[in-house]
């Protein structure tokens, strides 16, 4: 295990009493063993094929801020051997310019900075100006963070 790093990413408690991770309500659960349910190929699957609980993936979002400006198939290659899967990376790297944002939502109240590769295949940040200074709130009830950092400005609304 020697020289090994770290993954990137964690697991998060998904057993604690009251967590509750996307569900909406629990009717499936008053019809899984009646006999239409039975007879329903619909109700064989998973009801969220999918979606994954248990995992967080912001130091997979801190590693890819700290190689802004280095070759990205180094970059790329390092983050899939430390990954459980490579689809993550994408919610944060636009491979193509249809796909660029400036920033990226990634969990209730976190923002990221967009990234992108660009033509002589480095990482790079779409906005590079933005800061924690120019981002806003929605709400006055969460924290919100911009690449890790506390937003500066308050809640603006009613």
């Amino acid at each position: 295990m020697r020289g090994q790093k770290e993954p990137l990413y964690r697991r998060v408690n998904t057993r604690t009493h009251g967590v509750r991770h996307g569900a909406q309500g629990g009717e499936a659960r008053w019809d899984r063993n009646t006999k239409a349910a039975k007879a329903s190929e619909a109700t064989r699957g998973s009801m969220h094929p999918g979606h994954r609980h248990g995992l967080d993936y912001t130091p997979l979002y801190r590693f890819l801020i700290s190689k802004v400006g280095q070759d990205w198939d180094a970059v790329y290659s390092e983050a899939v051997a430390r990954l459980d899967r490579p689809e993550p990376i994408f919610h944060m790297v636009a491979l193509h310019e249809q796909d660029e944002q400036d920033y990226v939502r990634l969990g209730e109240s976190s923002y990221w900075s967009g990234l992108r590769v660009n033509g002589l295949n480095v990482l790079e940040k779409v906005a590079p100006d933005l800061s924690v200074d120019d981002m806003v709130p929605f709400c006055a009830c969460c924290t919100h963070t911009f690449n890790g950092e506390r937003f500066t400005r308050r809640f603006e609304g009613d």
